[in-house]
């Protein structure tokens, strides 16, 4: 049993490792701002159009960061949610004896 138990906590370290390979990403403003994360939901970039940031006004600039921000963490919770059921789908099954299953 601790076997199983301890096989299902080296899947679920090995799905956040792959969840810092995955990249998504929220744009707005037809891509004049542009917020790249990770499945594990760390921003690791933002862009901005030179044209977009010349004209645009700060509360403008903060809404609408925000809105891509927002957006690419959708999407990272949307596939980290996918990924981990995948994972419990597959550890369940080999943890069917420990549940009685």
């Amino acid at each position: 049993m601790f076997d199983k138990l301890m096989a299902a906590q080296g899947k679920a370290e090995e799905i956040k490792k792959r969840l810092d390979t995955i990249s998504v990403f929220g744009e707005v403003e037809g891509g004049a701002i542009k917020v790249t994360a990770t499945a594990n939901k760390t921003i690791t970039s933002i862009a901005i159009t030179d044209e977009f940031y010349e004209q645009a006004d700060k509360e403008e600039l903060e809404e609408l960061l925000q809105a891509a921000i927002n957006k690419a963490l959708a999407q990272a919770e949307q596939v980290s949610a996918t990924e981990m059921q995948a994972a419990t789908k597959d550890m369940l099954g080999g943890l069917g004896g420990l549940f009685g299953q």
